[in-house]
């Protein structure tokens, strides 16, 4: 799958100038893409319903696309933009909380909640101290952020399901 995927960009490099990768770039995108699948191979192992694995899946997305547009453009300015290491923040809060969490699910739900607050206030700092003008103006920040802060509640509220779905097995 992942091979599958990274033939986008080679194809793309093909027909337009815009996609520049060299072999750094399509090793840390394999690399990502392969970290991703494996972690959601594992917690999809440890999901006793669909909605655990369906928030496993959301949540993981998010963290990758949120990963990958700060490495290829950037989510406040451009992707050298010094702001754009805030999100470094909002990764380790879902990370540090599904650890502390044992990766139960309503404790991930959680985690997926306090990603999503972190994200906002990502978002809310960045239009404070105006950071990334003139390449990110407030509309692209709000939009951009609400993206990933949508992604990551919706992710929370699947794991809350599959907690209570967790509960109602066990009292039958």
């Amino acid at each position: 799958m992942t091979a599958l995927v990274l033939m986008v960009p080679l194809l793309a490099m093909w027909f337009t100038d815009e996609v520049r990768w060299d072999a750094g770039d399509f090793l840390l995108a394999a690399a990502l893409l392969f970290a991703t699948g494996l972690a959601y191979e594992r917690l999809a192992r440890r999901a006793g319903n669909v909605a655990y694995r369906e928030a496993s899946g959301l949540a993981l997305g998010a963290a990758l696309m949120l990963v990958w547009a700060n490495l290829a453009v950037g989510v406040i300015g451009h992707e050298g933009d010094p702001a754009n290491l805030m999100y470094i923040g909002v990764l380790a809060v879902g990370i540090a909380g599904s650890i502390i969490a044992r990766f139960q699910p309503i404790g991930m739900a959680r985690a997926l909640l306090a990603t999503a607050i972190a994200q906002a206030l990502v978002a809310t700092i960045a239009l404070i101290g105006r950071l990334g003008a003139p390449s990110s103006g407030p509309a692209q920040i709000i939009l951009t952020n609400g993206l990933f802060v949508a992604l990551f509640v919706a992710s929370a509220w699947l794991f809350r399901r599959a907690a209570r779905m967790q509960t109602e097995a066990r009292s039958l």
